[in-house]
C-alpha cells in the first residue's frame, strides 16, 4: 500500500490571524512630518534661521494648497502637522518645496550648502485622538532634549492653522 505525497501546507504550524484595526482615517487627512538638518546639525538653534523656518512655512504651504496646523521647530528638525486644501500638490512635493525655499533663505543667511536631508517621514494619522497623542508627544520634545522646563516656554512652537 501506497502512502500519499507529503503535503507541505499541513505540516506548518496553525497561525492564528490576528483581525486588522478598522482603517478611520480623518478626512481631510492631516499628516505628521518630521524634516532633519543634514546631519542633525543644530543649525535651527539659531533665532534667526528658526523665525525663517516658521516664516517659510506659512508661505509654502499657501502656495502649495496645504494647512500647516501646529509645529515644533527643534535645533536640527521640524515637526509639523499639515493637511491638502487642494489637490494642488501631493505631500512630497509640498514639504520639497518647503525644503527649497528654506534652503534658499538660509544660503541668504549665511548658510552654504544642503540645509536639510533628502528624505523627509510622514505619518497618516488615524483619528482626532491621535492627533492630540502625537501633539502632546512633539509638544514635549523641547523639554525632553532640555530645552526649556515647560513646552510653553519653548519659543518655536506654535500654531498656523487650526484643524
Amino acid at each position: 500500500m501506497s502512502q500519499p505525497p507529503p503535503n507541505p501546507a499541513s505540516d506548518l504550524p496553525n497561525r492564528k490571524h490576528l483581525r486588522r484595526l478598522p482603517v478611520a482615517f480623518m478626512a481631510p487627512p492631516i499628516y505628521l512630518v518630521t524634516v532633519c538638518v543634514l546631519e542633525r546639525r543644530k543649525v535651527l538653534a539659531e533665532q534667526q534661521m528658526a523665525e525663517m523656518v516658521i516664516s517659510l512655512l506659512k508661505e509654502t504651504s499657501e502656495r502649495h494648497g496645504w494647512l500647516v496646523g501646529r509645529y515644533v521647530v527643534m535645533p536640527d528638525h521640524v515637526h509639523l502637522f499639515c493637511s491638502p486644501v487642494t489637490g494642488l500638490s501631493s505631500l512630497g512635493t509640498f514639504v520639497g518645496g518647503f525644503k527649497e525655499s528654506s534652503t534658499r533663505a538660509a544660503w541668504t543667511l549665511g548658510w552654504e550648502g544642503r540645509l536639510w536631508q533628502h528624505e523627509f517621514h510622514d505619518h497618516l494619522l488615524r483619528s482626532a485622538e491621535s492627533y492630540g497623542q502625537k501633539w502632546h508627544y512633539v509638544l514635549l520634545n523641547p523639554v525632553r532634549r532640555g530645552l526649556c522646563s515647560q513646552p510653553e516656554e519653548w519659543p518655536y512652537q506654535g500654531q498656523i492653522e487650526a484643524f
